[in-house]
C-alpha cells in the first residue's frame, strides 16, 4: 500500500535510496557536491514516495535556515488593514517575496515591528532567535533605523534595505522615487501646466524627500516657480485634505497637483469637488503608489506605479545570492516604476 503523501519524511527517502539524511538534504538543496548518479537515485526515491521537502530537511545540509524575514511597520500596517481602503503594499510585498523565495526553495516570513519604539531591538532579537533567518528585508522606514541595522550587522545577518540609498556591505534598493516624481511633473508640464503643486509625505520616510526633490528638479529645469506650491502631509487622508485646502485656497491656485501617495491624492480629489472644481478640467491630479483604490474614484487617477512586488523579489534574490557568495551589482540598485495614465490629467484651461 502506498504511503500517504503527508506521512513521507526525509528518513523514508534516505532509507529507500540507501543513503544518509545529509545526502538527501544536499540533493534537495541542489548543492554542487553530489555525484550525478547519487542525485538521480535520491530524486527517483523522492518522486516514487511523493516526498515534499520541509525546511527542517533543507537545514540539515548546513548552517542555512532557508528563511527570509521581511519586516514592515506595525502601526501603519495595522492601521491600513483596519481601514480596509484597498492599500495593497503588504499584498504586493508578499506576492513578490513569496514567489521568488519559492523559486529558490526558501520561505518568506512576515513580521511587524515598531520602528519608533525603543524596544525595537528586543522585538527583533526575539524574531531572530525564533527563526534564525538567512536574510532580512527592511521596508521603509526600517532601513534608516540604526537600532535595527546596527543589530543586524552585529549579528552578521545580511539585510536588504528597500527605500534606502545607504551603501556599505549590505543591499539597498530604491524604486527611483525622485526620477518618478520628475516624470510625473514633466508629464504635467508637457500638457501645458505651469503652476504644479506637490503634497509631500511623512518626514520619517527618506523617499518623501526624494519625491519632493524630483518635483523640484523638474520644475526648476523648466524654469517654473515653486514658491507656495508645496505642502507636507503624513500619507494619511486627513493630512492630504488639509494640504489640498491650503493649496486650492490660494488666490492664484495651482492648475495641477502631484500627491505623495494615493490617500492624499484621493483627499485632494474630494476637496477639489467640494470647492466646485472639475477634475481634470480645473485641476489635474497625479498620485503616487497606484494602489487599487485609484481606479474606483471619479475620475480614475493617473498614478505613478510603484513596482513593490518586483522590488521585494529583487531583494530576496540578492539576499540569496549574497548567502551563496555570488557577486552582486553595484548599490544602491534602482527598480524603477512608471506612469499609468487614466482620467485625472488634461490640459489647463485657458485664461
Amino acid at each position: 500500500m502506498a504511503r500517504r503523501r503527508q506521512s513521507v519524511t526525509i528518513k523514508h527517502v534516505a532509507a529507500d535510496a540507501g543513503v544518509s539524511l545529509q545526502t538527501v538534504s544536499r540533493v534537495i538543496n541542489n548543492e554542487a557536491n553530489v555525484r550525478p548518479e547519487m542525485k538521480q537515485r535520491v530524486q527517483a526515491s523522492i518522486d516514487k514516495l511523493g516526498y515534499v521537502p520541509s525546511i527542517a530537511a533543507q537545514r540539515m545540509s548546513g548552517s542555512r535556515s532557508y528563511l527570509i524575514l521581511a519586516l514592515n511597520d506595525r502601526e501603519r500596517t495595522i492601521e491600513d488593514w483596519r481601514a480596509r481602503e484597498g492599500r495593497d503594499w503588504v499584498d504586493q510585498m508578499l506576492l513578490g517575496g513569496m514567489l521568488k523565495c519559492a523559486e529558490y526553495g526558501y520561505r518568506l516570513i512576515f513580521e511587524l515591528v515598531d520602528t519608533r519604539s525603543e524596544h525595537v531591538q528586543r522585538e527583533l532579537n526575539a524574531a531572530i532567535a525564533a527563526l534564525q533567518p538567512d536574510g532580512v528585508i527592511l521596508t521603509p522606514p526600517h532601513g534608516d533605523n540604526k537600532l535595527i541595522t546596527d543589530l543586524l550587522e552585529e549579528r552578521k545577518i545580511p539585510f536588504a534595505r528597500i527605500g534606502s540609498r545607504a551603501n556599505g556591505d549590505n543591499i539597498s534598493i530604491t524604486m527611483g522615487d525622485d526620477q518618478l516624481a520628475a516624470m510625473a511633473t514633466r508629464h504635467l508640464i508637457d500638457k501645458g501646466h505651469k503652476r504644479i503643486a506637490y503634497i509631500a509625505g511623512a518626514r520619517e520616510y527618506a523617499l518623501s524627500q526624494w519625491r519632493k526633490d524630483g518635483w523640484l528638479a523638474a520644475m526648476r529645469e523648466a524654469g517654473l516657480e515653486t514658491d507656495n506650491l508645496c505642502e507636507r502631509g503624513d500619507f494619511s487622508y486627513a493630512s492630504g485634505e488639509e494640504a489640498a485646502r491650503k493649496l486650492l485656497g490660494q488666490p492664484h491656485r495651482p492648475t495641477a497637483i502631484i500627491a505623495g501617495n494615493d490617500q492624499m491624492a484621493i483627499a485632494t480629489n474630494d476637496v477639489a469637488h467640494e470647492l466646485g472644481l472639475k477634475v481634470p478640467g480645473d485641476l489635474s491630479l497625479i498620485s503616487f503608489d497606484n494602489t487599487p483604490v485609484v481606479r474606483f474614484v471619479q475620475p480614475q487617477l493617473t498614478a505613478i506605479d510603484q513596482p513593490v512586488a518586483e522590488t521585494v523579489a529583487t531583494a530576496v534574490e540578492l539576499l540569496i545570492k549574497k548567502q551563496r557568495g555570488e557577486e552582486l551589482p553595484p548599490m544602491p540598485l534602482v527598480v524603477e516604476g512608471g506612469l499609468v495614465e487614466r482620467q485625472s490629467v488634461a490640459k489647463p484651461r485657458k485664461g
